[in-house]
């Protein structure tokens, strides 16, 4: 088994954070930006790649703000999902142009049909993922310092 490290954008603009629209196996359910480092990448080098690759826009990244960890074998997708385990880095970012966003950029990921800004205080009420981070993002943004470490959650 390999880990794979990930790099993920938070973005919140006035009072609403950028996610990724899915639909995928019969299912509605939003993301951050971001996405796996490849080999010889940093973590920034990553985030500003898979940034371009979905949604076509340039990203100015900012501070560490959280790390998760996923591990497939511990959680509902673990069918499909064994033997996957991934880290990910997620940072707070800005967009350079904000007007310059695409609905789905060069490269989407599988399953992308486009952008959401969601209300930050209305996480709980969407499948976004990882469910468990909502409330931590929710915190956040309000300005309550929060952990860095959320561990193996989804």
């Amino acid at each position: 088994m390999t880990i794979r490290n990930s790099s993920k954008a938070i973005i919140i603009q006035d009072g609403k954070l950028l996610t990724i629209k899915f639909s995928r196996y019969g299912n509605t359910y939003y993301n951050l930006l971001g996405g796996g480092q490849e080999n010889g990448e940093t973590l920034h080098q990553a985030l500003i790649r898979e940034c371009k690759e979905e949604i076509g826009a340039e990203v100015e990244i900012g501070e560490l703000i959280f790390v998760r960890e996923y591990i497939g074998a511990n959680h509902e997708l673990s069918m499909r999902h064994t033997g996957f385990q991934q880290t990910e880095f997620l940072f707070s970012c800005k967009l350079k142009e904000p007007k310059s966003i695409s609905e789905v950029g060069y490269n989407p990921d599988k399953g992308q049909v486009g952008l959401e800004w969601i209300k930050v205080e209305d996480l709980l009420n969407y499948s976004f993922y990882p469910m468990e981070l909502r409330e931590t993002l929710i915190n956040y943004s309000n300005g309550i310092k929060t952990r860095v470490y959320v561990g193996d959650i989804n």
